[in-house]
């Protein structure tokens, strides 16, 4: 009898080993994608990110060690060379056999085309400036890559992830699928709970650090009034400040908001002599811990920190 139980023991260690060897390595380029992946590979295996905490995709330089990780990986999931433009050139000499789902291409997004000037006008939800991928207007150099701020596409992004797993991974595409379904429903309900948080402070306009958020603000019609600087990998001049400072007066912009990634202490020189207050927003969420768990936070903290600054008395948002 005991050696049949440790035989036994052994068999579905030997299962188990076979199944995490089977399992498909997967390499993410930025924080909430990851997020999403590891969510929909939850039970099979975690998938590797590739930009670090406190490093912006915009200005981030693969390490040795990250082509490593390229050349050994099955699957690599990113927003495509308009955002990670670190990739283009490693992808282009990766193996042949590597799966390479470039999100913006492949995922059938809801996009926006890049805002212009930096000083935006009040626009109301559903303006028809949103494009699908088949849109034969489409082209991505002219549309914002922010796209994983929006909901709808981040259930998109598992949809289509799930998808491709599942294809790659055949024995393990039961699992994907749950993950999947269990994300979508997850979803659903945190949207509604953010609707709900965010409608008191619609109509407050402020100010963002850099054009980030278009996909959260549109989701959520919101009055954004414009951004501190188009390059965020470029340093802010005189004459911009004056422009920022101008807007904050004129639309009457109750909160100015800075980023962790970028210059703190400039946000301080804009809002001085205004009435406007200062807060953080963080559109990648790239301290959080790794987890499906952490794309929901990163939205939630988003409307929390946009509901605390906007709130004029402190309460008009109370959770």
């Amino acid at each position: 009898m005991e050696r049949a139980s440790r035989l036994l023991i052994l068999i579905l260690a030997l299962i188990t080993w076979g199944s995490a060897a089977a399992a498909p390595q997967v390499v993410t380029s930025i924080a909430p994608i990851h997020n999403l992946v590891h969510g929909v590979m939850e039970g099979v295996a975690e998938p590797v990110r590739l930009v670090p905490p406190g490093a912006s995709p915009h200005t981030y330089r693969l390490r040795p060690s990250d082509m490593r990780r390229l050349h050994e990986a099955d699957v690599v999931v990113w927003i495509g060379p308009e955002m990670e433009t670190f990739l283009v050139r490693p992808l282009a000499t990766a193996p042949q056999d590597l799966v390479r789902v470039s999100l913006m291409e492949d995922a059938d997004l809801i996009v926006h085309p890049r805002r212009e000037g930096g000083l935006w006008e009040h626009r109301a939800h559903g303006d028809g400036d949103a494009r699908g991928h088949d849109d034969p207007g489409h082209d991505h150099r002219d549309v914002d890559t922010h796209v994983w701020l929006s909901p709808e596409n981040a259930a998109r992004i598992t949809r289509h992830v799930a998808a491709v797993l599942a294809r790659t991974d055949p024995d393990n595409a039961q699992r994907y699928r749950a993950n999947r379904e269990r994300i979508l429903a997850e979803l659903q309900a945190l949207d509604a709970q953010i609707a709900k948080r965010l409608a008191p402070v619609r109509e407050r306009p402020f100010i963002v650090f850099h054009d980030a958020y278009q996909y959260f603000e549109r989701h959520y019609d919101l009055h954004p009034a414009g951004s501190i600087t188009l390059d965020p990998s470029r340093s802010v001049g005189a004459r911009r400040i004056h422009e920022i400072r101008e807007r904050i007066r004129g639309a009457g912009a109750l909160c100015v908001f800075v980023e962790p990634q970028f210059e703190p202490d400039l946000v301080h020189t804009l809002v001085e002599g205004t009435d406007a207050r200062t807060g953080v927003l963080d559109p990648l969420g790239a301290e959080l811990p790794p987890g499906v768990e952490s794309y929901y936070r990163l939205l939630r903290d988003l409307a929390d920190h946009l509901v605390d600054c906007l709130s004029r008395d402190g309460a008009d948002g109370g959770r």
